[in-house]
């Protein structure tokens, strides 16, 4: 391999290995990571953000958005800001409590990072549907998503895109027949 191809990858390791440790929560560390301008403030914004959606912990979101946070791809019914995850992650942690998210791929850009989530567990709690709260059986959840962050000069974030499989979700939870 060449020094070139190499560099990328050894910074990578070593900014990964050098984040800052949280208080008896686990961040994700990502399968594959790639970038031409990987940073640690950028790399720890996500793996923070992923933390949050794996534990539900509202201490994660504020370390990883910014007070301006953006969702550029809102869905109908979310609070804009720092609101709208809280509330998408309250009502999922609801319906499926022993969520696990791993960040498969992490690709970084200078002050963007694109990530391709994988979400699994069980759904055993309570998911709201328009005909009313829909009982988990235990069903396994398995589903991927797809975020794109920019990333502020404090390190967090400021805007979100993302787009997740909610089809396949939506069926393994039974709210649509398969």
């Amino acid at each position: 391999m060449s020094a070139p191809v190499l560099a990328p990858a050894i910074l990578a390791l070593s900014l990964l290995a050098a984040a800052p440790a949280q208080s008896a929560t686990h961040l994700p560390m990502p399968a594959h990571l790639a970038g031409a301008a990987i940073t640690d403030k950028v790399v720890l914004a996500a793996r923070r953000y992923a933390a949050f959606w794996q534990s539900g912990a509202p201490a994660l979101t504020r370390q990883a958005l910014a007070d301006d946070f953006t969702d550029r791809t809102l869905p109908a019914g979310r609070p804009q800001g720092l609101a709208g995850p809280l509330q998408a992650s309250d009502v999922f942690h609801a319906a499926v409590p022993d969520l696990q998210v791993a960040i498969e791929d992490m690709l970084v850009a200078g002050d963007r990072v694109t990530l391709r989530l994988h979400f699994t567990g069980r759904f055993t709690g309570v998911f709201p549907t328009p005909q009313g709260p829909l009982q988990g059986q235990g069903q396994a959840i398995d589903f991927y998503a797809f975020d794109l962050y920019r990333v502020n000069a404090q390190g967090r974030i400021s805007d979100n895109w993302h787009l997740e499989d909610n089809l396949t979700l939506l069926r393994q939870l039974g709210v649509l027949a398969p």
